[in-house]
């Protein structure tokens, strides 16, 4: 039997005091704050009384660090997989609003439908899609959790709802330690529920584009 269930949590608030685009960048780690969004989301989790048998996590610490609780509640390992790690993107180190100003940095712009400034969209649902497949297949029974990144997850809402992979990047709802669940019907996946379950409020999220 594979999984029941496959629920993909974002990583909670970094520690990002200079409110850079920190991507793949090392050493960006939880704040304070985050540990308690990344608690806050296991938590939800445990809550939904279902039984979790699988923990996957992107390699990035903040990733890791945010899996942290689920590997304490539910006494799990975490699977590291490069598939669902932060995308790419040129203005890693940079703040937005400084570098959309910079005219060397137009070029980089020209086309959001890919997006032109870092990993096409259509890649990143590809390597989402390939490992989400994966898990749930060597996940014998119960529920998955894979802890990804805003853009990752988004993509694979997007995709799994139809609809297109372009978007405004700041009308996202994947908010920090947030939960979205999916199911496999078939060989198609199903979105089943949305779930906010920290307070993010006054929350440093300027991470990615």
């Amino acid at each position: 039997m594979p999984a029941d269930r496959l629920h993909l949590v974002r990583h909670g608030e970094v520690f990002n005091p200079d409110r850079v685009l920190y991507g793949r960048l090392p050493e960006y780690r939880l704040s304070a704050e985050g540990r308690k969004m990344a608690r806050a989301a296991a938590e939800h989790v445990r809550g939904l009384g279902r039984p979790v048998a699988s923990l996957v996590a992107s390699p990035l610490q903040r990733t890791r660090e945010s899996g942290e609780p689920f590997q304490e509640i539910f006494g799990l390992m975490p699977v590291i997989d490069d598939r669902v790690i932060e995308p790419t993107n040129v203005f890693e180190g940079k703040r937005m609003k400084r570098a959309v100003l910079n005219p060397l940095n137009w070029r980089h712009l020209a086309r959001p439908s890919i997006p032109s400034w870092g990993e096409p969209y259509l890649e990143i649902v590809d390597r989402m899609d390939a490992a989400m497949r994966e898990a749930w297949g060597t996940t014998a029974s119960g529920d998955l959790v894979i802890v990804s990144h805003q853009l990752p997850i988004w993509i694979t809402h997007l995709a799994v709802a139809g609809e297109p992979l372009s978007h405004d990047p700041r009308k996202r709802r994947c908010a920090l330690s947030s939960v979205t669940s999916f199911e496999l019907e078939g060989d198609r996946w199903r979105e089943v529920a949305y779930a906010e379950p920290a307070a993010t409020a006054g929350a440093i999220d300027v991470g990615a584009v």
